[in-house]
């Protein structure tokens, strides 16, 4: 199939150029083709964010929102922030903290169904949008230009055999192919690699996220109160923090955010989040209350930094794709739209004057610099960094001349010095962690909180978390760490079994429980492990998420 451009990921980047390509088009008298391909079952099914979200794009995109019924409900209405000790809560005045730390004006959201409105949206201006289809290769041309991709085959067994249900992947093919994938997308590593777009860049740090969807007894709920906390159960090391918004409809997100750059194999993010609930000025919010979603995700913290070349011949990266969250906001989604909206117009340039896209369009990284997207990231830039020189307090301190006194034009930039994969110490030299078993009223355990994932894959598939060498789970990771990858994957997908004596030690891989989080793909220590996209469809089914 033909198309003048194929977007790669229905998030909030992919999305936004999609819309805008077609305003444009319909504004200059132009038929452009435009193609959105979603590996989820329906566009919002893998879209996962806390969410605090900041309008400015989208009132650049579609100014009349709210009249045609966006999703944005409950706008912030209280932002609290709360410095924890094992046994305290210390309240911080928000309103002395830096801009980045305030949401006035903002709106507590799902982004997934945010989404779900955005396809709609793209879908009456007339893009095609195939949800259920994972673009699973990318496609080249004779002279190595991007020239489309392909979705991947269906009904393929374990054993590489056809069933009867298999039916071949297909081309798409286009001028122009954007890839909005979002944080550590499976192509747009490989169009890093391939394109040598990160060689001037830091390396990428990363955080993994947990959230919970919590239905409120009515006497505990807030609509729009967002509140953040740092410290306990984290050490003064180690980077991570909560998030609880209170929705509409006595709905509540809670979540927890862990840099992957820890340093002890024996932590357990998701156990860490299940711990965190039960803390005594968070766990009376959950009295009366019943957990109904769960998911986690991946989200890119290294900033501008971190940025790697956006364009390659014939494509572009968008949004999370590259890495634009703002780590101090927590926000990345209006400056996904915002890509989104730049690279449409780049390519709009392009084909309405009759180019077929043969070279790089420098006029997307170009108008990305010249944009607010990499101000805010500009201003932004040394707070991940400072934490990882100087831990909680000294980063805190570092924020309040930075940020707040400077307002992040210091005439200097913190660097990431390593790769989150590289951060790992000895399983022998680091001290292991009791945690507590789950209550199963505030805390939980793995299988229970991948069931309300909604996660669902054909078990009859190839295993779509490949091992380069399947010697090294047991003869290094399980020799040196302990087998981290047991704990850092928040889903259970990964499980060390040994023989009934004890011995033999294997690793299984559940790949069926993947919620697609992307960790085991940042933080295996020898990058032995490879996320590649799964049969079209699989994966979470997130609602309200």
């Amino acid at each position: 199939m033909d198309y003048d451009v194929v977007i790669v990921g229905a998030g909030p980047s992919g999305l936004a150029a999609a819309i805008r390509l077609r305003q444009l088009a319909a504004e200059g008298g132009h038929e452009i083709s435009v193609c959105v391909l979603e590996k989820g079952s329906e566009v919002g099914a893998h879209i996962l964010s806390g969410a605090v979200f900041e309008p400015r794009a989208l009132d650049e995109l579609i100014p009349d929102w709210k009249d045609k019924g966006a999703p944005l409900n409950t706008p912030v209405g209280e932002d609290k922030f709360k410095l924890l000790t094992a046994t305290r809560a210390y309240g911080l005045p928000v309103g002395l903290m830096p801009a980045q730390f305030q949401n006035h004006g903002n709106y507590i959201v799902s982004l997934g169904n945010l989404c779900r409105w955005l396809g709609e949206q793209a879908e009456a201006l007339g893009v095609e949008v195939f949800p259920g289809f994972a673009a699973a290769e990318v496609l080249y041309d004779d002279a190595g230009r991007v020239c489309g991709v392909a979705t991947g085959d269906m009904g393929v067994a374990k054993d590489g055999t056809k069933k009867e249900t298999y039916q071949p992947g297909m081309e798409l093919r286009a001028k122009y192919t954007l890839f909005g994938e979002g944080c550590r997308g499976s192509l747009s590593k490989t169009l890093m690699q391939r394109f040598s777009l990160r060689e001037d860049a830091d390396p990428q740090t990363y955080g993994i996220g947990l959230k919970e969807l919590w239905q409120l007894d009515p006497a505990q709920h807030r609509q729009g109160l967002v509140m953040h906390t740092a410290g306990w159960p984290m050490d003064r090391r180690t980077w991570g923090g909560s998030f609880i918004y209170h929705l509409e409809d006595n709905q509540a997100a809670i979540g927890y955010v862990i840099g992957l750059d820890y340093k002890n194999p024996h932590l357990s993010p998701f156990d860490e989040f299940q711990r965190f609930k039960t803390h005594p000025a968070i766990r009376p919010m959950f009295a009366g209350g019943k957990r109904i979603a769960y998911g986690a995700r991946a989200l890119n913290e290294g900033g501008v930094q971190a940025l790697p070349k956006l364009v390659f011949p014939g494509g572009l990266l968008l949004g999370c794709a590259a890495g634009m969250l703002n780590v101090p906001k927590i926000k990345g989604s209006h400056n996904a739209l915002k890509s989104g909206m730049l690279a449409a117009e780049s390519v709009y340039e392009a084909l309405s004057t009759g180019d077929a896209g043969y070279g790089e369009l420098a006029s997307y990284p170009e108008k990305v610099r010249g944009s607010w997207i990499y101000e805010e990231l500009h201003k932004a830039r040394n707070f991940r960094p400072a934490f990882a020189r100087w831990g909680l307090y000294g980063s805190m301190l570092y924020a309040g001349l930075d940020l707040k006194l400077l307002g992040g034009r210091a005439p200097w930039t913190l660097r990431h010095s390593e790769p989150d994969h590289r951060s790992l110490r000895p399983a022998a030299e680091a001290p292991k962690i009791d945690y507590p078993k789950p209550d199963g009223v505030v805390s939980f355990d793995k299988p229970s909180s991948v069931f309300l994932s909604g996660t669902n894959h054909e078990e009859d598939q190839q295993v779509h978390l490949r091992l380069t060498d399947p010697n090294v789970p047991v003869a290094h990771n399980l020799a040196l760490y302990d087998a981290p990858e047991q704990r850092y994957c928040p889903a259970g997908v990964y499980e060390i079994i040994r023989d009934a004596d004890g011995g033999n030690a294997r690793l299984q891989i559940n790949a069926q429980n993947c919620v697609h989080c992307k960790t085991c793909d940042i933080k295996d220590p020898e990058q032995n492990i490879t996320w590649v996209t799964p049969e079209g469809g699989g994966g979470p089914n997130y609602p309200n998420m």
